[in-house]
């Protein structure tokens, strides 16, 4: 399969699954293991406001390849042909190109690079639920 030929539609679906797979691992290695408290946790970390946060938190600390950007690009100008439930259509873009990055990565085998990201994306969103706890 070939990562650079495929939709953003389909790299977002599949990136979706890659992150939400690190997140509930990171969870479960944290203690939580309650699954009404896991689904609430994680939430933080996958919802679409989350993610469309995180990628602007990523343009700003760590820099992105010209191929990245592309995707990410193509990612967030995906026409998906569903209105979003629960946020606006510009935050669901912006989820949309976080995932199609994860996708991408995943896809080419860039495991190094998507784990960078990932776990900064972790990071990030430990550092403030951190500062919200205290």
């Amino acid at each position: 399969m070939d990562g650079r030929q495929l939709n953003s539609l389909a790299l977002a679906y599949l990136g979706d699954a890659v992150y939400e797979q690190y997140v509930r691992l990171h969870l479960l290695q944290q203690g939580n293991v309650r699954p009404h408290q896991l689904h609430k946790i994680a939430t933080k970390y996958v919802s679409a406001k989350a993610q469309a946060k995180l990628l602007q938190q990523l343009k700003e600390i760590l820099p992105f390849t010209l191929e990245e950007e592309g995707v990410v690009r193509r990612g967030r100008n995906a026409k998906s042909g569903t209105v979003p439930k629960n946020t606006d259509v510009q935050i669901y873009r912006y989820a949309t190109a976080f995932e199609s990055l994860i996708g991408f990565l995943y896809v080419t085998e860039q495991t190094e690079r998507m784990m960078e990201i990932i776990e900064l994306c972790l990071k990030l969103i430990d550092d403030e639920r951190g500062a919200k706890n205290v």
